[in-house]
């Protein structure tokens, strides 16, 4: 080994150098040991960097080409985000690691999509938690009514040990959960009626994702939940077979609802993540060093989701008043009593519910 043929010519060395008479009077003894000391220390580093034998980290020279699906447009901010994952990935893997990119349902429903992360035939997802609060009823308590003052409060709850805990409950259906990804908060969008409160919303037929803890919160205000497919979502305003929809202020651009609504309740009353979830498996072959860099990217491409995505609120609510239409809000106060009807019922249902409303709910 180079280290043993450095260490005993650095003996040899020694022994040799001290026997030069006057050499230890000349510059002293002390002075002397450190010099060698550092010496020593230099070649030994110089060795171990030149060690033929040393081996890289496990995994490092492995070749990735992964997909990943989601269901919103290509214009839509968690498209942005998972180009953005993309970069990342491909940037700090060194090109080992790549991504094809299936937007807007290409590869289905979400239903779908998870299915093919489960089997392993998609190797990533942006799914939303809405859908996958129907296959772990933990994820429902992201959608307590009102949790969060604003976005960048919502951004942060990711790191928080109740979010880990409900990404943890995927671990028995082949899902990995590694992150959340936020668009905005959800909004009201009206056909033709200007609500001004909760109590204005009875009677309305009204478009919201199938996921019981939304459905169940429309049904409190008094309104008759609609759930059609989104693409369906647009001519049904149109047509008048509902009158208006829970969405955000960022699909309400993309997919110009504005056309066909007069109205923007900017509620923000509930938060709306995708889950950013891997097939379990292939997540657990990876070496440390590569699930890092997994891990890391996905992070980026979350903070760098929110935080964009935060910054446009007023530039949204602005792009949508210059088409026409009303853009306002409804005072939170109005809704306590419904935020405390959800709660009693959610929380009790799950350990996990009820810890996310007991922390956060100010």
């Amino acid at each position: 080994m180079i280290i043993i043929t450095v260490r005993d010519n650095l003996g040899k060395f020694w022994r040799a150098f001290t026997k030069i008479k006057g050499v230890r009077e000349m510059i002293g003894f002390r002075k002397f040991s450190l010099t060698l000391l550092i010496f020593m220390l230099v070649l030994t580093a110089a060795a171990c960097g030149n060690d033929t034998d040393a081996k890289p980290a496990a995994g490092s020279g492995e070749k990735y080409s992964f997909k990943l699906a989601h269901i919103t447009p290509t214009d839509h901010m968690w498209h942005k985000a998972a180009e953005k994952f993309k970069e990342e990935l491909e940037k700090n893997s060194d090109g080992r690691m790549t991504v094809e990119i299936y937007p807007a349902s290409q590869l289905g429903s979400e239903a779908d999509m998870v299915q093919q992360i489960s089997s392993g035939s998609v190797d990533f997802g942006l799914i939303t938690a809405a859908y996958m609060s129907s296959r772990a009823p933990a994820f429902t308590a992201w959608f307590a009514p009102y949790a969060f003052e604003d976005l960048k409060e919502t951004n942060a709850a990711r790191d928080t040990e109740i979010a880990k805990k409900i990404l943890a409950t995927l671990d028995d259906q082949g899902l990995k959960g590694l992150d959340y990804l936020f668009a905005g908060n959800r909004v009201m969008l009206f056909k033709d009626k200007e609500v001004k409160k909760p109590e204005d919303m009875k009677g309305l037929a009204f478009r919201v994702t199938p996921s019981p803890p939304l459905q169940d919160f429309y049904k409190s205000l008094g309104a008759s939940p609609e759930s059609l497919p989104l693409p369906e979502v647009y001519a049904a305003v149109q047509t008048g077979v509902i009158d208006g929809m829970d969405m955000d202020l960022d699909a309400t651009i993309t997919n110009k609802y504005h056309e066909v609504a007069k109205y923007a309740a900017v509620t923000n009353h509930m938060v709306w993540p995708s889950v950013a979830i891997m097939n379990k498996d292939k997540y657990e072959k990876l070496s440390d060093g590569d699930k890092k860099i997994v891990e890391d990217a996905i992070k980026v491409a979350a903070d760098y989701s929110a935080n964009t995505r935060a910054s446009q609120e007023e530039e949204f609510k602005k792009t949508l008043s210059d088409t026409g239409m009303k853009v306002y809000e409804i005072n939170q106060k109005l809704f306590e009593p419904y935020i405390k009807q959800f709660d009693e019922k959610y929380g009790p249902t799950d350990p996990l519910i009820q810890e996310f409303i007991d922390t956060f709910r100010k």
